[in-house]
């Protein structure tokens, strides 16, 4: 039976070895749980799919500590992207984060202009930040099956999921149901970015961002 264990050092190590190993592992995050693997780890994603049931379209997240980990992962953070997640980050905003050369994410996805993309994030949660520098960025998605109530609390991550995940860190009860708000850069749209999906933050308040502090699209 997968264990429930209750965020220290002990557990953390635990957690890193399995992500390591290719296994999954269930966190807190500052809105819901989520079900998490090395996103480089084309099985262990797999698993998460299998786990969830859901569709292989719907893309997973990368979770991170640190915004200067893009970098590292080969992302780049388009204009005025770059912009909003100065001002939301950390927090419940997951913006689209374009994919160099050099990225080898097993998550990333393909889009019609040839481009490939993957969405980020940086929860506002000491004690996911805290698991995240332990194990380093984590590919995630909320810890349910497909199309189910996200889990608050470990009890509802572990009825859903059961076996299926190697591991369950205890953070307590999140805030709500409601996820991040997503969002892409496009040019040619309203504000010059598309909201893929409206969660925590209203729409309205990432587009007045947008043009605060003079506004336009640069860095």
């Amino acid at each position: 039976m997968s264990a429930v264990e209750t965020v220290n050092e002990d557990s953390l190590a635990e957690a890193k070895r399995i992500i390591e190993a290719g296994g999954l592992v269930v966190i807190p995050t500052d809105t819901v749980y989520g079900v998490a693997c090395d996103p480089r780890n084309r099985a262990a994603i797999a698993r998460i799919y299998e786990a969830k049931h859901r569709p292989r379209f719907k893309a997973l997240q990368v979770l991170l500590a640190d915004i200067d980990q893009i970098d590292g992962l080969g992302l780049d953070l388009p204009a005025p992207l770059n912009r909003l997640a100065a001002q939301f980050l950390p927090g419940a905003f997951s913006p689209i984060a374009v994919a160099r050369d050099d990225c080898d994410l097993a998550t990333i996805s393909p889009t019609p202009n040839g481009t490939r993309t993957q969405g980020i994030r940086i929860p506002n949660s000491a004690t996911t930040l805290r698991i995240l520098n332990a194990t380093g960025p984590l590919a995630a998605s909320s810890a349910n099956r497909s199309g189910s109530e996200s889990a608050q609390t470990v009890e509802e991550a572990r009825a859903a999921l059961g076996d299926m995940v190697d591991l369950y860190l205890d953070g307590g009860p999140t805030q709500g149901h409601v996820a991040s708000t997503v969002v892409a850069a496009n040019p040619l749209s309203r504000d010059g970015i598309d909201i893929l999906r409206e969660g925590v933050i209203p729409q309205s308040v990432i587009r007045k961002a947008i043009h605060m502090n003079g506004g336009g699209f640069g860095a």
